[in-house]
């Protein structure tokens, strides 16, 4: 008796072995093609507690870490990287003395400075202040005294700004304090680039201490980035800022992982969060060289 079920021809079972092969093919092609193209974390693959964070190459502009990073957020102090480059850009005697003046205190925040109205510092050692240890009267007196005051140095702040191509970015002070200073991360990766190519604005940001005497007192500063002062970490450039509006954040070209990169990160919730994202990063970028091209 004839078995009703149907058996597959011998020709069938060698085409249909043959598509099987080649759908196996397919699928390792994309899989090699995958492994083989430039890696970019996603926030979920480097769990950082910054609400924006942004590493590039700072050879290539290759990103490396992306997490919002078009994000417009106020930027605190990190509005100090523009004011010193407005300064630097102006050319104006770095030995002159300056003057602070209670028009420098701050009405926005109420923070406080050990700079009382009527010290006399030059405005290079208020340009240190201002990067190293982010004084706030420091950075106001260097824009009141620009030849044409606030508004005009302002007004440089913005035009530099549009001249890096930084369209996200807008400024109403020098100090940051104002939450109106806003910016994306990708600008302020543009920022830091171009503040790194100032030798000043590399050394005072990453300058760990300085001492100012003012009416015959000695004050002493301290950089705001702790990782300054720890030698496992070779930063080229650091600044840092906090306002309420922008919680904690952290700019720096720094060496990891035997390459140069931007680091930003904004809105970093806990004190030490945004140091704790630095490390982070830097281990992620450690383990991804170590393990070298996958594939």
């Amino acid at each position: 008796m004839i078995n009703p079920q149907r058996s597959l021809h011998q020709l069938e079972k060698i085409v249909a072995l043959g598509a099987l092969a080649a759908v196996l093919a397919l699928c390792i092609g994309f899989a090699q093609a995958a492994d083989n193209s430039p890696r970019t974390a996603k926030h979920d693959e480097v769990v950082l507690r910054s609400a924006v964070a942004l590493v590039q190459d700072a050879a290539s502009g290759e990103t490396l870490i992306a997490k919002n990073q078009g994000a417009v957020l106020p930027i605190a102090s990190i509005t100090k990287l523009m004011t010193a480059i407005v300064l630097l850009d102006a050319g104006l005697n770095l030995e002159q003395r300056v003057v602070i003046s209670g028009e420098d205190t701050d009405l926005v925040k109420g923070t406080r400075s050990r700079l009382r109205p009527g010290t006399a510092l030059t405005r290079d050692e208020l340009l240190l202040l201002a990067l190293m240890s982010s004084e706030n009267r420091a950075a106001a007196s260097l824009a009141r005294t620009f030849p044409g005051g606030m508004d005009v140095f302002v007004a440089a702040m913005n035009a530099k700004a549009a001249a890096l191509g930084m369209h996200d970015t807008r400024f109403v002070d020098p100090t940051g304090l104002s939450a109106a200073n806003v910016s994306s991360a990708r600008d302020l990766a543009r920022l830091v680039a171009a503040a790194h190519e100032y030798p000043l604005i590399r050394q005072y940001s990453t300058r760990e201490n300085a001492t100012v005497y003012s009416f015959g007192r000695r004050l002493a500063y301290r950089n705001t980035n702790g990782l300054v002062r720890n030698s496992h970490w070779e930063i080229g450039l650091s600044k840092t800022g906090y306002i309420s509006e922008a919680g904690r954040c952290l700019v720096m070209r720094v060496r990891m992982a035997s390459r140069e990169v931007i680091v930003v990160l904004l809105d970093s919730w806990g004190k030490f969060s945004r140091l704790g994202d630095a490390n982070r990063i830097r281990k992620w970028l450690e383990s991804s060289a170590a393990a070298g091209p996958r594939g």
